[in-house]
């Protein structure tokens, strides 16, 4: 009972190992090779011997997939000397009355040159398939160091929030309606921040990212408009990005630095179009309109991988957004 699973983990790998070596990432030990080079040629020639009762002028060619096979899985080095051997079967063993002659030595100029193509070929495909393998090892580690470092930053930035909201509660201890009025939107943030985090890889919906990104302003501040929507994660994450920056300017200039400020947001779906309005009333007149920052360049930039786009409008009455692009299959 126990041999059956054995001869299927031998088996597995040895498959295994000639898929790594097509691939160029795996070096057989040398008495592997000629082993399996020897077996190569043996199969090779009783391929011949039984072609011979056929055709008996078939010399060379049941080699050629012997040395196509050796060079994949041991190398170049290895696939020329069972390149050669074949040869010299070819010329040496003969299967019938058949003598050698000139008309042999030239098929065997031709096998070699045959094989030297193919060798080259094999050998050109293992060199681009172990420089794509070691690429892709390499962005994996960055995208695993890229994934500790996100990580490290959200720690620490909730360690900072943390103890903000710490220091804020001792100022003010003796002021319990100030206090009141901070502590649940500094909630909010951490809880935004949460949510982000939680976004990148699983994805949420459209509700909870902008009720968790405008609620420390105040729920009474802005409307929501749409059916339910489940963002996947990269657009996810890059919406949250965007809405972020617009509810930071709509704090510090626009419709929430104002006591009558109202924002109304709305989101509609067209086949896999997502169109999203960000529309800001009663805000303050915008004066002047400096040159693009980080903001404004993220804003025209976040939905470029999404077939997406950004029209942004600074009417009279606030801030006017248009948000359109394709939503990925999730």
């Amino acid at each position: 009972m126990s041999k059956i699973p054995m001869a299927k983990s031998t088996t597995a790998r040895l498959i295994d190992e000639f898929r790594r070596g097509w691939q160029g990432d795996f070096h057989p030990p040398l008495l592997l090779s000629i082993g399996f080079a020897i077996l190569c040629l043996a199969l090779g020639t009783l391929g011949r011997w039984g072609l011979s009762h056929i055709r008996p002028d078939v010399f060379f060619t049941p080699y050629f997939p012997a040395v196509m096979i050796v060079t994949v899985f041991s190398g170049v080095r290895i696939g020329i000397l069972t390149a050669a051997a074949a040869g010299a079967l070819g010329v040496i063993i003969n299967f019938g009355d058949t003598a050698t002659d000139s008309a042999r030595i030239v098929l065997l100029l031709i096998f070699w040159a045959v094989c030297a193509v193919a060798i080259w070929g094999v050998e050109h495909y293992r060199s681009i398939a172990a420089q794509q393998h070691e690429i892709s090892k390499r962005l994996i580690q960055e995208e695993e160091y890229r994934k500790l470092v996100v990580d490290e930053l959200q720690h620490r930035l909730k360690n900072k929030l943390s103890v903000m909201h710490a220091v804020l509660h001792q100022v003010l201890h003796d002021q319990p309606e100030v206090w009141a009025t901070i502590d649940h939107r500094i909630r909010a943030l951490s809880a935004t921040d949460d949510l982000i985090a939680r976004v990148d890889g699983r994805g949420c919906d459209i509700r909870d990212l902008l009720r968790s990104e405008l609620g420390p302003y105040g729920h009474v501040r802005f409307n929501l408009n749409g059916d339910a929507l489940f963002l996947p994660d990269k657009l996810a994450v890059s919406l949250a990005l965007m809405l972020h920056e617009l509810a930071t300017n709509a704090g510090k200039y626009g419709a929430f630095s104002s006591a009558k400020g109202f924002l109304q947001v709305s989101w509609t779906v067209d086949d896999d179009r997502l169109t999203i309005v960000w529309d800001e009333t009663e805000g303050p007149p915008v004066e002047t309109i400096g040159k693009p920052g980080f903001g404004t360049k993220l804003l025209n930039s976040a939905l470029l991988a999404f077939h997406g786009k950004t029209e942004i409008s600074f009417l009279k009455s606030g801030i006017h957004c248009t948000m359109q692009c394709r939503i990925p299959p999730g």
